[in-house]
C-alpha cells in the first residue's frame, strides 16, 4: 500500500433479517445481537478492521438503528468516520455507492473495504492478511471480491467461478470468470468437487474512483440519483441523513446484479480461514463449538440425553429443558419460542411471513424496545392498562412530551430521577412515585452516574406508542 493511503471499512448494517427469529427481528436485527460471545456481530465487524492500515469505519444504516450503532460503537470505544442514514432500504448497490460518493468528497484517493455487519470471521489476523494481499489490485482500479473456499455443498450461497488457470487456495487475487446464482444440491455438489468455485461472501475491496467509474458505466441513472442524495444530505446530530427524494429514485438492487456481473476488471481473493454468514440457526449451532454430545447450550438450559441440538434461552429468566432431543433447535425469548428440526432451520423466514399474515406482533417486534436514552420492556398489559420496566442510562433524558389518551404512574426502583410535570421539577428517589395526568407535559432525566430503573403503569383508553406529542427532544426525533 503506497504512502498514507487508508482503507475505509464500509460496514452495511441496514438489514432486518428474519432467519434467526425469534432473537433477530425487525426491531432488533441479528447484527446488533450477541449471538457468539459478548460482542454483537456489528461490534465484531468493526473490531475486525482496527489497525494502522484502516481508517475509522464508515457505517451505512437505517433510521431505526442509528442510535444502536452509536451506542454499540461507544461500548467498544470506537467512533465512525461517518454514519450515513438511508431514507429507506434500497439493497446493497445504492448503499455502497452512497459511501463511495461520501468518500469522494472527503478522501477521494482512499480504498473501500465493504463488509456486511452480520458475518462471522474467526481469525481476524488472517482476514487482514487477505485484505492487504488484495490492495495492489484495488489500487490498480480492479474490483476485488472475496470468495470463501467451500467446505461442503451449500445451496444458500451464490458462487464465484474461477477463470482458467486460477487457483482455489492462492494467497493473491485470482482471475474471476463469472458469478453463479444459488444452485440446487446436485449442482453445488459438482461445483465443490471441481475445486474451481468459491462461495460469494459479499465482501469487496476497491478504490473510490474504481467503483464510481463502474457505476457510471453500468448504472448511470443510479449514479446520478445517489450522487444527488449524498450532495444534498443533512447533518443531524452525529448522523448524515441522505436526501430522500433522490434516494428513492435509485433502483433497489444488489451490487452483484448492478455492477459486478457486468464489469470486466474483476478479481477474486480466496479466503479459507473460517467464515460464516450465520444465515440460520444451523450455522449458529456450528459456530458455537458444540460439546462432546454435539449440543450447543446457553445459560438457563438443562439438556438430558440430547445430541446435536441447539438449546438457547434469551433473557427473561426462562429456563429451557430438553430431554432426548436429536438435531433439534429450541430458542426461547420472553415472548416467543422456536422449535424445529435442525434440517428445517432455513424455513424460519417462512414462519415469520406466516405470522405477519396473521398480524402476530412478535413477527417483527420484541418485548424489549431499544431507545437512545435506554430501553423499556413491556411486562404486562390488559384492557386499559400496560406495565413497563424502563431503564434510563446515566446522563440520558426522555423527551418533553404529553399524551392525549393515557395517564402514567412512575415508581422508581433504582437510582434517582429528576421528573418534570407541568412547570414543576422534582427529584424522585428509590421507592418513591409520581403521577402524570392525561395531557400533562412531562419528562424524566437521569442526571446521575448510575442507571435509573422505574416501573411505569399506563392507564387509559388507548396505549399505543404513537400517542406521543414531543415538545423537546435531545435526540432530534420527529
Amino acid at each position: 500500500m503506497t504512502g498514507a493511503l487508508k482503507i475505509y471499512p464500509v460496514i452495511l448494517c441496514g438489514g432486518s433479517g428474519t432467519r434467526l427469529w425469534p432473537v433477530s427481528r425487525k426491531s432488533s436485527p441479528k447484527q446488533f445481537v450477541s449471538l457468539l460471545g459478548a460482542q454483537s456481530l456489528f461490534q465484531a465487524a468493526v473490531r475486525r478492521t482496527v489497525g494502522p492500515s484502516f481508517a475509522a469505519p464508515l457505517i451505512v444504516t437505517g433510521e431505526a438503528w442509528r442510535f444502536t450503532v452509536v451506542e454499540q460503537l461507544a461500548a467498544i470505544e470506537m467512533t465512525a468516520s461517518a454514519i450515513l442514514i438511508e431514507p429507506e432500504a434500497r439493497n446493497t448497490a445504492p448503499a455502497i455507492l452512497a459511501a463511495a460518493h461520501w468518500l469522494k468528497a472527503h478522501d477521494p484517493d482512499a480504498l473501500m473495504l465493504v463488509m456486511p455487519s452480520d458475518h462471522q470471521i474467526a481469525d481476524r489476523d488472517l482476514f487482514e492478511q487477505a485484505v492487504m494481499a488484495a490492495v495492489c489490485r484495488a489500487e490498480a482500479s480492479d474490483l476485488v471480491t472475496f470468495g470463501i473456499v467451500p467446505t461442503h455443498p451449500e445451496t444458500g450461497y451464490g458462487y464465484l467461478e474461477l477463470a482458467a488457470g486460477a487457483q482455489l487456495d492462492a494467497a493473491t487475487p485470482q482471475a474471476l470468470r463469472r458469478f453463479v446464482e444459488k444452485p440446487d444440491l446436485a449442482d453445488a455438489t459438482d461445483m465443490v468437487a471441481s475445486k474451481n468455485y468459491l462461495w460469494n461472501a459479499g465482501i469487496f475491496l476497491f478504490s473510490v474512483s474504481g467503483i464510481l467509474d463502474a457505476f457510471a458505466s453500468h448504472a448511470p441513472e443510479m449514479s446520478s440519483a445517489v450522487s444527488a442524495s449524498v450532495g444534498d444530505a443533512k447533518q443531524d446530530l452525529s448522523f448524515t441523513r441522505l436526501e430522500p427524494d433522490a434516494w428513492r429514485s435509485a433502483e433497489s438492487i444488489s451490487i452483484d446484479y448492478c455492477v459486478m456481473e457486468k464489469a470486466r476488471n474483476l478479481a477474486v481473493m480466496p479466503f479459507g480461514a473460517g467464515w460464516s454468514d450465520l444465515g440460520g440457526w444451523a450455522s449458529v449451532w456450528a459456530e458455537s463449538l458444540p460439546d462432546a454430545a454435539g449440543n450447543s447450550c446457553s445459560a438457563d438450559v438443562t439438556a438430558i440425553d440430547c445430541s446435536g441440538a441447539l438449546l438457547k434461552s434469551e433473557g427473561g429468566g426462562l429456563h429451557v429443558v430438553g430431554i432426548g432431543l436429536d438435531k433439534m433447535i429450541v430458542v426461547a425469548t420472553p415472548d416467543a419460542i422456536l422449535v424445529a428440526p435442525m434440517s428445517e432451520s432455513q424455513r424460519v423466514g417462512e414462519a415469520v411471513n406466516a405470522m405477519r399474515a396473521k398480524g402476530v406482533a412478535q413477527a417483527d417486534a420484541s418485548r424489549r424496545d431499544e431507545r437512545p436514552w435506554g430501553w423499556y420492556d413491556s411486562i404486562a398489559s390488559g384492557d386499559r392498562f400496560q406495565v413497563k420496566r424502563i431503564f434510563v442510562k446515566p446522563g440520558a433524558l426522555l423527551s418533553l412530551q404529553s399524551h392525549h389518551h393515557r395517564a402514567e404512574h412512575w415508581i422508581v426502583v433504582a437510582g434517582t430521577a429528576h421528573v418534570t410535570i407541568g412547570d414543576e421539577v422534582r427529584m424522585v428517589t428509590e421507592n418513591q412515585s409520581v403521577y402524570v395526568p392525561v395531557g400533562e407535559k412531562h419528562r424524566l432525566e437521569n442526571r446521575g452516574k448510575l442507571p435509573v430503573t422505574l416501573i411505569e403503569v399506563q392507564t387509559g383508553a388507548y396505549l399505543g406508542e404513537d400517542d406521543i406529542i414531543r415538545y423537546d427532544d435531545a435526540y432530534a426525533r420527529a
